[in-house]
């Protein structure tokens, strides 16, 4: 008799689903858009970070060439040929021999100064344009992406209140799948919008060396070009710096 009554009250007893897919069926269209406006931003976050990141490396790759054979060719043209096409520090000289092509036209040489000098600056521009490329949308994920959480805990709250009035009483199973939706919702939002300003502010710190180290050369290849190859700037390499050394080291005395 006893365990007849004990299912019966197990059977009349309301049923409920805890989790995250039972919460996400239960917050419905809303519930499901939030989420996926939420995954695009942490998929894009990753695949800025991982692209970005390898744009980078090429870069500073390509800048130890740079340094170790472009200077230690006759010419600008000829020194052109030994960087990888395509790359940031091949448009910087391909821009410089077109201005200095086009400088010969004008009669003052203030004003052939200011258009090489110029046409540096707009590569330098167009080619940190390029490397900043897809950080806005690192910045506004990190900015937005827990007030779209926020929005998920907005609406689980609100959906618990709406289940606490239609049942007359807050009872924990009416209460606890929104609000515990409501939290998954703003925990989500936090695991996106973290490691997007991590990224942003990592990638932004790399540019401004890569900025440095093209306005660094593109004042080489000015110098060289208004000094008409003369001026160049220092290549040290390991051996020359290793010769260099045993040159300037002083001679030992000898032994009595």
């Amino acid at each position: 008799m006893l365990i007849d009554i004990l299912a019966a009250a197990s059977n009349a007893a309301p049923q409920s689903e805890f989790g995250f897919g039972p919460a996400v069926r239960q917050g419905g269209a809303i519930t499901i858009v939030i989420l996926s406006v939420l995954a695009i931003m942490s998929v894009g976050s990753f695949y800025i970070l991982i692209t970005k990141f390898m744009e980078q490396n090429r870069i500073f790759r390509q800048y130890k060439s740079v340094r170790s054979n472009f200077w230690r060719a006759n010419t600008l043209s000829e020194g052109a040929t030994k960087l990888e096409k395509n790359s940031a520090w091949r448009q910087l000289v391909d821009d410089a021999l077109v201005a200095e092509s086009q400088h010969s036209k004008m009669t003052d040489t203030l004003e052939a100064h200011d258009w090489l000098h110029g046409s540096l600056a707009r590569s330098e521009a167009s080619i940190n344009a390029r490397l900043a490329g897809g950080l806005p949308f690192l910045a506004t994920t990190g900015a937005t992406a827990p007030f779209v959480g926020l929005l998920g805990t907005v609406i689980g709250i609100y959906r618990a209140m709406i289940g606490i009035a239609l049942a007359g009483s807050g009872s924990i199973d009416k209460v606890a799948g929104p609000v515990g939706e409501a939290l998954i919702m703003t925990a989500l939002g936090l695991l996106v919008a973290v490691p997007a300003v991590f990224a942003y502010n990592w990638l932004q710190n790399r540019n401004k060396r890569v900025s440095e180290l093209l306005a660094a050369f593109s004042t080489d290849i000015l110098a060289n070009l208004t000094s008409r190859g003369a001026v160049k700037p220092a290549v040290m390499t390991k051996t020359s710096t290793q010769q260099a050394a045993k040159t300037t080291a002083p001679a030992t005395a000898p032994k009595a």
